[in-house]
Order: C-alpha cells, then sequence, then structure tokens
C-alpha cells in the first residue's frame, strides 16, 4: 500500500467551472471492457471542438496536477472519469469544489481532491500559463499548495486525507496484505467449498 503525503508535478489550467464525467469521458467510451487506453480519450469531444484545449497543448502533456473550477465531476457517477484522467497522467486536482461521487472515486484511486479559493486558483492557473513546467506541490500532510511564490492553503475531507497518507485509500493493497486471512475465512465458507463439511 501506498502513502500518498505529497504530490508534485507541473500543472495543466483548466479553470472552467460545471466540467462534468460525459465532457471528462463520453459515454461512446463506457463500453470498455478494461480501462486501458482511456486516458487518450480524456476531453475527446471537448479537444475536437477546441484545438487548443490544454489537454492537446504540448507545454502540458506531461502536467499531473489538473487545475480546475466549481463543481468538477459533476454528472453520471461513472468510476471512467478519473481512471481517464489517472491514464492520461493526472495525479492530483485543485479545484473550487467537486462532485462528492467524483471526489470518491478519485480517492479510491488514489487522487487527491483538494479545494482552493477562486482567487488562489486563478493567481495558480496564469501563473502556469505563463511557466508551464513550474512545479506545484500539493501537500496533504501541511494542507497547503506551493509552487515558487505562490503557497495557499486547501480542504480535504479529513477522512479523505487520513485515507490517502495512510495508504488505506487502497482496497486492493489492503486486499492482498490480508491474503492469508482471506483464504483462511474462504476455506470455511460453504458455498467456497462446495458445501463440503
Amino acid at each position: 500500500m501506498q502513502n500518498i503525503t505529497k504530490i508534485f508535478g507541473s500543472g495543466v489550467p483548466l479553470l472552467l467551472d460545471d466540467i462534468d464525467t460525459d465532457r471528462i469521458i463520453p459515454a461512446r467510451f463506457l463500453r470498455c471492457v478494461t480501462f486501458d487506453g482511456l486516458g487518450d480519450h480524456a476531453f475527446e469531444d471537448d479537444r475536437l471542438q477546441d484545438k487548443s484545449h490544454p489537454f492537446d497543448d504540448a507545454h502540458y502533456r506531461h502536467g499531473s496536477v489538473l487545475i480546475g473550477g466549481r463543481n468538477f465531476g459533476c454528472g453520471s457517477s461513472r468510476e471512467h472519469a478519473p481512471q481517464a484522467l489517472m491514464r492520461w497522467g493526472i495525479k492530483a486536482i485543485i479545484a473550487e469544489s467537486f462532485a462528492e461521487i467524483f471526489f470518491g472515486n478519485c480517492t479510491t484511486l488514489g487522487i487527491p481532491c483538494v479545494a482552493a479559493s477562486r482567487a488562489d486558483l486563478d493567481r495558480l492557473s496564469k501563473a502556469v500559463e505563463e511557466n508551464p513546467p513550474r512545479v506545484i506541490t500539493v501537500d496533504l500532510l501541511t494542507k497547503q499548495v506551493r509552487s515558487d511564490e505562490i503557497v495557499f492553503g486547501i480542504e480535504i475531507l479529513e477522512s479523505a486525507r487520513s485515507s490517502l497518507t495512510t495508504g488505506n485509500w487502497d482496497f486492493l493493497g489492503q486486499l492482498l496484505d490480508g491474503a492469508t486471512s482471506v483464504k483462511q475465512t474462504a476455506s470455511q465458507l460453504p458455498y467456497m467449498t462446495g458445501f463440503k463439511a
């Protein structure tokens, strides 16, 4: 299990409000059997309509900290949306606010979603546009974002922060850590042993 305490990376400015999950990953990509390849289709329709979309801008191609606006991830509860962002390369999202289910889906993938004021988001977004390679640090321990001269506080649900910083966000990792106990319990369940006494 991985403890997530600090995320470092360059930014991707997408300071728009009400970005819904259908914009993040259009519905036609939900038929996939696995999540492999979804990153290539993140914001696909937006990118087709706007050739200057940040996800198509070479300056931000290696960015891992997404800067969003209010109500980020609203709409349907599809897990494909955070999966697509993660597979594109996003490791943390800073926005004014998040849709609850999207926030939860990101947390279970180890992607911190932290909230900041619009003024701080504006300042950071402009700084990233002026200097795309600048490093942004999202620090879950101090609850701060830092990038050179820019420093501001962030908010995150304490349960999510604790889950991320202790590694408890990784349910599969927890299951694998307890493999011996799982096997022992399974060997005692009648429906796992063919109902043999």
